[in-house]
C-alpha cells in the first residue's frame, strides 16, 4: 500500500452509503462520522459486521468513514462493503479471500417500491363481501 496517500473507496447497502478511507498506520483506529466505531454502531453485532474485512486484510490501518442514509444496519453494512473495497484496491491479493468471504458483493435487496390500489408494496387493502 501507499504510505503518504489514501485509498477511497464507496460502500453501499440499500439507501445507506459509505465512503471510507484508508491509511496504514501503527495503530489500528476506525472513526465513524467522527466518532469510534464502537461508540456509532452501539450494538457490538454491527460492530463485527463493519469491522470484519479488517480481521481478514491482517494490516493495521487507520480508517475513517462518512456514511449517510438507512438505518444502522444498513450503514454498518454499506461500511462493511467500503472498506473490503479499499483493502482490495490497496492489495490485489486478498481478493480472492475477501470475495470468499462475501466483502466485496453490493447487496442488491432494496424496498420495494409501493404501487397504485395497495397499502404497500403488496399488500393490498382489506376485501369485504358486503
Amino acid at each position: 500500500m501507499a504510505s503518504t496517500k489514501y485509498i477511497e473507496a464507496v460502500g453501499r447497502r440499500k439507501t445507506a452509503s459509505a465512503r471510507v478511507r484508508i491509511v496504514p498506520a501503527a495503530k489500528q483506529s476506525v472513526i465513524v462520522n467522527g466518532k469510534q466505531a464502537d461508540a456509532y454502531f452501539a450494538v457490538p453485532e454491527l460492530v463485527h459486521v463493519a469491522l470484519s474485512p479488517l480481521k481478514v486484510a491482517g494490516e493495521q490501518l487507520a480508517v475513517t468513514v462518512v456514511v449517510r442514509g438507512g438505518g444502522i444496519s444498513a450503514q454498518a453494512a454499506a461500511v462493511r462493503h467500503g472498506i473490503a473495497r479499499a483493502i482490495e484496491e490497496g492489495n490485489k491479493e486478498l481478493r480472492s479471500e475477501l470475495k470468499k468471504s462475501g466483502f466485496l458483493k453490493r447487496d442488491p435487496r432494496a424496498k420495494e417500491r409501493r404501487k397504485p390500489g395497495l397499502k404497500k408494496a403488496r399488500k393490498s387493502p382489506q376485501w369485504s363481501k358486503r
